[in-house]
């Protein structure tokens, strides 16, 4: 049971640890991407049905999630160039 217990908190700390100082933060940034390019999937969904006054809200919502996503994709690569700068 100890043994079982202790390799356990061995391997939780190797993979909260991961080599990596932003692991965390990158998982967190990788996580919200997920999620904003469900919304984005999702108002794009809505234009099949929407009327033409609500299609001028889902454009600007649309344009305001391109914005996100790019906004975590330029942290996540900033956060890769810190890990991993050429020598």
């Amino acid at each position: 049971m100890l043994v079982r217990t202790v390799i356990l908190y061995v391997a939780m700390t190797v993979c909260a640890v991961a080599f990596h100082e932003n692991t965390f933060a990158v998982w967190e940034l990788r996580e919200d991407l997920q999620i904003r390019i469900m919304n984005l999937w999702e108002l794009l969904q809505q234009l099949e049905y929407v009327t033409s006054d609500q299609r001028v809200i889902v454009y600007e919502e649309i344009d305001h999630i391109r914005s996100e996503i790019q906004r975590i994709i330029d942290e996540l690569v900033a956060h890769d160039h810190s890990q991993h700068q050429r020598n």
